[in-house]
């Protein structure tokens, strides 16, 4: 039986303030000012999202770019009591009995990021909180697959320290996915929160988040003023 996808992340997901904060776009926005990443404009192939600034066209890969904002909001609250949001029944999470076991390994770096997750035996565990960061994600696929990403020593490798590559691997994989559809308020919400996320030019993989395409590129493309 295939296991459940991790559900994609609301609005919130693209913030740690509460909706109410976000930047909100205005009409006057359409040329931000240079060195911004500008305003949305239109979503390609569920992948991209295409926004333009006062020098010309900005191409943002979205899961990279919000795995950034994620991770980076994510190690300023590790171990700091972050928020937590409590369930109102245990989600349980089917693992295999050697996945339970390195689990045990990880539980004091599961707790310092704002999780709450009993070992009910060997292959069951059970999520009580997660982080409020995190809180329109279903749990169980996202502790699962981030268990398993460990186990395998996959994920984030250009992060510096062990627990923040477990932070990494949260991070990823509760970012947004190719294929959501996002409106013009989540894609400017998205921007507004790069422009204030540290190294937010690169993922934690190390892949490039966004490139700029100047007028003047475009225009040579196009043969303008020949």
């Amino acid at each position: 039986m295939a296991e459940p996808a991790v559900a994609e992340p609301e609005l919130s997901g693209f913030s740690a303030a509460p909706p109410s904060s976000f930047a909100t776009p205005r009409s006057s926005d359409a040329l931000q000012p240079a060195g911004s990443l500008g305003t949305a404009i239109a979503q390609l192939h569920g992948i991209y999202i295409l926004a333009q600034n006062a020098t010309g066209l900005v191409l943002v890969d979205a899961h990279a770019a919000h795995e950034r904002v994620l991770y980076e909001r994510m190690k300023l609250d590790f171990g700091s009591q972050p928020a937590m949001q409590r369930l109102l029944e245990p989600r349980i999470v089917e693992v295999a009995a050697h996945e339970t076991e390195r689990f045990e390994t990880l539980a004091s770096e599961f707790a310092k990021a704002g999780f709450e997750i009993d070992v009910l035996g060997p292959g069951r565990l059970a999520v009580r909180a997660l982080p409020a960061l995190l809180s329109t994600i279903d749990p169980a696929p996202l502790v699962r697959e981030v268990i398993r990403d460990l186990r395998d020593d996959r994920g984030s490798h250009h992060l510096e320290a062990a627990a923040h590559v477990l932070l990494g691997n949260i991070a990823c994989r509760s970012a947004i996915h190719a294929g959501r559809k996002l409106s013009l308020p989540e894609m400017n919400a998205l921007l507004r929160d790069m422009e204030n996320t540290e190294r937010a030019g690169q993922c934690n993989h190390g892949r490039p988040t966004w490139t700029q395409v100047s007028l003047e590129q475009l225009d040579q493309l196009f043969l303008r003023g020949r």
